[in-house]
């Protein structure tokens, strides 16, 4: 079985989506993103600097933009809309909006109007009190949890047993610099704003209002989810959990554990690729991968594919 991943934020860097340009095509889909994400993808994802797409606004659309744009490049025009037992998809943070496309659960269209809606009300809820978010990497898991509580964090993204991010008020933040868990870095993260918390509530109620405008299908194949990293079957769970992921940790962690319950074999992340791709080597040794961020990577991510859905596609889930 293989896996295709999708990144979340803060994988984005300046330039990246200049080679993706020089495929046919390309361009005309991102100008067709454009318009419903109401920002320029192409020029921030070829001439913006990194402060620019840092910006929650913008680096959300671009993220998701660039996995539809390397998926269609990989899969062809149906993308995994058709039941396939030796595929299945994951996405971290705003990369479950990539997956759910790529599964069949949103279209294209509901896909951009989606992250369009989720980046602007992410970003004015991150505008009105001060806060971020910071890796803590390495430490004992248990002292690091109590470390980020008694700092009055929330442990917003669990990636693995050897990372956990944290998020609050920049306050909370420095004391967790100041106290860091013993054996353990706490590198600040360029985001803007305490993603996956209360402080992301009323991003929350702004998706809620939009959930009668999309028409979700049930994916075609295996989709997790960040909230236990369990497969979602029903279109309208898959996008409840899209809603409420807003506000609530992602468990990279368990997707990860769920991955290797069921097999998988290798795993193609999505550009702007590696983040995903450098935990998958870490907790899952001996697992493939490949990290698709140009398109000189597609091939050996077809070959890849190819070689690992065979023998894995008779065993089902």
């Amino acid at each position: 079985m293989f896996a295709i991943l999708c990144p979340g934020q803060g994988a984005q860097s300046p330039g990246f989506l200049s080679p993706w340009l020089e495929l046919p095509g390309v361009g005309e889909q991102l100008a067709s993103l454009s318009e419903v994400t109401g920002i320029d993808l192409i020029a921030h994802g070829t001439t913006s600097d990194a402060e620019t797409i840092k910006d929650t606004a913008i680096a959300q659309p671009l993220i998701v933009a660039a996995g539809l744009v390397a998926a269609k490049a990989l899969l062809g025009e149906q993308l995994l809309a058709a039941e396939n037992p030796a595929a299945l998809v994951a996405g971290h943070s705003v990369g479950e909006i990539t997956a759910a496309a790529l599964t069949g659960v949103l279209s294209e269209t509901e896909a951009a109007t989606f992250v369009r809606e989720r980046a602007n009300s992410m970003a004015q809820a991150a505008a009105v009190t001060p806060t971020g978010m910071s890796a803590v990497v390495g430490g004992d898991p248990a002292e690091v949890q109590a470390a980020i509580a008694a700092a009055g964090l929330t442990p917003a993204n669990m990636n693995s047993a050897a990372q956990t991010v944290a998020a609050g008020t920049l306050e909370q933040l420095a004391v967790l610099a100041e106290n860091p868990p013993a054996k353990a870095r706490v590198i600040p993260l360029q985001v803007a704003g305490a993603f996956h918390t209360s402080h992301m509530q009323a991003a929350v109620s702004v998706l809620e209002s939009l959930k009668p405008q999309l028409h979700p299908n049930d994916p075609a194949v295996t989709l997790l989810s960040n909230f236990d990293g369990e497969p979602v079957s029903n279109g309208f769970t898959a996008l409840e959990s899209l809603i409420a992921q807003v506000s609530r940790p992602v468990r990279w962690d368990l997707c990860m554990n769920k991955m290797s319950a069921l097999g998988v074999s290798a795993t193609i992340e999505l550009a702007p690729a590696g983040t995903l791709t450098g935990l998958v080597k870490r907790a899952l040794p001996g697992v493939a991968s490949v990290a698709v961020k140009t398109p000189a990577d597609l091939e050996a991510a077809r070959e890849l594919m190819a070689s690992a859905a065979p023998a894995d596609a008779a065993k089902g889930l």
